[in-house]
């Protein structure tokens, strides 16, 4: 392992111990999870793609719901994706529920679901992480996973010093390492254990050091330094300013429908901005305003304003009049949905 330090050096002689330590911590305090409960390769695959960049708190409603009604491959590939998008509103990052639809329907259609993490890398919307997750854990083969959990253990067992350009980058670092901490035989419950330990322990702020089960082999704990790792080099923020139209009309409330083909939110509704309205956003801004939102985006910070408007007079095609006793029947973003909402439960919006 050119490159590593030498603390993972001292880590990979004592392999087995960790790897016995960390296990047995596992079968003591992992959570209850519902992919874990009676598990399947159908329940790990959704589970996967819905924890791709959301917490377990945030899935586990979702996951319920999702099983509910599409409880089999076969289910989710014969749903409409507009069924499947709602499932998933709220979830955000729309494109997994869109491969995990496409991933189902060719799953279907082949004889055999392929056992192998080279298989499954040729599926659609599967990448190295969830290939070595659903082949290790449905399939048992010692196929490291390697996320931002993972990273940041494997930063702080081996105090690693390097410093990374983003986190994709420190997850191609660390691949060799975490392979060879793969143990030949329960390889699926040794990822769910890292995956847990950087979960609820080897947090990213305030680690719970004291309840480690693998804290006599990290080398940034027993300095006392585990937070100053991994080091991933910081990126600027950006801040954006976004100004939106609130316009109702006989009962109706005006959205902006993304394309199917757009790279973000395709199908989705949202509150138009000023731009796709055609209008100037000076002047809209200069309107009442209904709210103002505060988000961030990976490295942007954005605000959001909300300003009644009048309709424009010419509509342009990818805006509709929404009925407002339809709403739940559409699939809005996540945001979107609690800011109508917010304001359509005001005592008066005129």
């Amino acid at each position: 392992m050119e490159g590593m330090p030498h603390s993972a050096e001292d880590l990979l002689a004592r392999r087995t111990p960790f790897q016995e330590a960390l296990a047995a911590w596992y079968r003591r305090e992992a959570r209850v999870l519902p992919w874990r409960t009676a598990p399947s390769l159908y329940k790990t695959v959704v589970s996967e793609f819905m924890l791709q960049q959301t917490q377990v708190k945030t899935v586990l409603p979702y996951f319920a719901r999702w099983h509910q009604a599409l409880p089999d491959f076969g289910a989710l590939a014969a749903a409409p994706e507009a069924v499947v998008l709602k499932l998933w509103e709220g979830l955000g990052y729309y494109s997994r529920a869109r491969n995990l639809r496409r991933l189902a329907q060719v799953l279907v259609a082949l004889p055999e679901i392929p056992r192998t993490t080279a298989g499954w890398l040729a599926l659609p919307g599967v990448g190295p992480y969830t290939a070595a997750a659903v082949t290790s854990i449905g399939f048992g083969l010692p196929a490291a996973c390697v996320d931002g959990n993972v990273v940041r253990i494997l930063a702080r067992l081996t105090a690693d010093h390097r410093e990374f350009r983003d986190s994709a980058t420190a997850a191609k670092a660390f691949a060799p390492l975490a392979q060879q901490l793969v143990p030949a035989r329960g390889a699926g419950d040794h990822n769910q254990a890292m995956m847990e330990l950087g979960a609820t322990v080897c947090v990213r702020q305030n680690p719970l050091c004291d309840r480690c089960p693998v804290f006599r082999f990290c080398a940034a704990g027993r300095a006392g330094k585990p937070e100053a790792y991994p080091r991933l080099a910081t990126r600027p923020i950006e801040k954006q300013t976004v100004v939106r139209i609130w316009c109702e009309s006989k009962g109706a409330l005006l959205l902006h429908r993304a394309q199917a083909g757009a790279r973000r939110l395709a199908g989705q509704h949202e509150l138009p901005t000023a731009e796709q309205a055609g209008l100037v956003p000076a002047a809209i801004a200069q309107g009442p305003l209904l709210a103002r939102k505060k988000r961030a985006i990976t490295r942007f910070q954005i605000v959001e304003s909300i300003h009644r408007a009048a309709p424009p007079r010419r509509l342009p095609p990818d805006l509709i009049w929404a009925p407002l006793g339809e709403l739940d029947q559409l699939v809005l973003s996540g945001p979107h949905r609690r800011w109508i909402g917010e304001i359509l439960r005001r005592p008066a919006r005129d």
